[in-house]
């Protein structure tokens, strides 16, 4: 593979060549920063783990270089946190048995920069090699802009793939903002409850992070264990952790579909069940 930052690397754990690699694929992750992969796509990293015909590939959008530190990684430059961030992502390919791990390297400025066509015409190059048959990336109702930038980059690349080519389905995950106020009806949920000791180690090998004052570790678990218990208030729990996502499917599926307005419309839903449920109490 051939991308256009000088920095930008594709890492396959167990060796194959770069192309063999990714072909492979059946479930690939879209996402801004390293360690964003390991807590909004868990439900297809454990869909392929030990799964000989199920491949999971991660793309990394940003060089995660501006990313908050402390205690051991305090004094590091932001060139410095590039690289452990580079480190601890190829760890996680590691431990999650992933079949690639791609690294784009541009700085967020880029990839919040609409007219900047490169990040596109990179993401172009890994969906028609790995052909994933589905995509998860940041649910558009993300808080982080960078996310929901790296969401909208990926929308395009795939909105410019011939129909055949683009993946059978889209999918926005929760990390900046979780989806627990979207109607249960639009919520697309995923069982979690699987290898908990796998997660907890996906997870933990983002030590500049941890360390560095921000818990996803433990937060990231617990929000799986919350959706799970919250889902449902007058059933008992189905399953021991859960994620949910955001259906974004039909924005790759009719590129005339404008985003905005698909977004909006999970948000009005949801203002409109609020009132219903105060009008018929009230």
């Amino acid at each position: 593979m051939k991308f256009k930052r000088d920095k930008a690397q594709l890492f396959v754990p167990d060796g194959l060549p770069a192309e063999q690699a990714l072909r492979r694929t059946t479930h690939m992750a879209i996402a801004a920063h390293q360690d964003d992969i390991e807590i909004m796509a868990i439900e297809g990293i454990l869909a392929c783990f030990q799964q000989p015909d199920r491949w999971f590939s991660g793309v990394v959008v940003t060089d995660g270089a501006g990313s908050p530190r402390d205690d051991l990684y305090k004094d590091y430059t932001d060139e410095q946190m590039r690289a452990i961030r580079v480190v601890e992502q190829k760890k996680a390919a590691i431990v999650g048995e992933y079949a690639a791990q791609a690294l784009l390297d541009y700085p967020s400025a880029v990839i919040k920069n609409s007219t900047q066509k490169d990040p596109v015409e990179d993401l172009q190059a890994l969906l028609r090699l790995a052909r994933p048959q589905v995509v998860y990336t940041h649910n558009l109702a993300d808080k982080h802009p960078t996310h929901v930038a790296v969401a909208l980059r990926a929308i395009e690349a795939m909105r410019g793939l011939p129909d055949a080519e683009r993946p059978g389905r889209l999918l926005g995950c929760e990390v900046w903002r979780d989806l627990g106020w979207m109607l249960d009806e639009d919520k697309v949920v995923f069982d979690t409850t699987a290898h908990e000791s796998l997660q907890a180690a996906l997870l933990g090998v983002f030590d500049s992070q941890i360390a560095g004052g921000k818990r996803y570790d433990l937060a990231t678990l617990g929000r799986r264990k919350a959706n799970a218990t919250y889902f449902a208030s007058h059933a008992v729990d189905v399953m021991q952790g859960m994620a949910t996502g955001m259906e974004l499917t039909p924005l790759i599926q009719d590129p005339s579909l404008d985003v905005q307005e698909y977004v909006q419309s999970f948000i009005r839903r949801f203002a409109e069940d609020v009132g219903r449920i105060i009008t018929s109490v009230g």
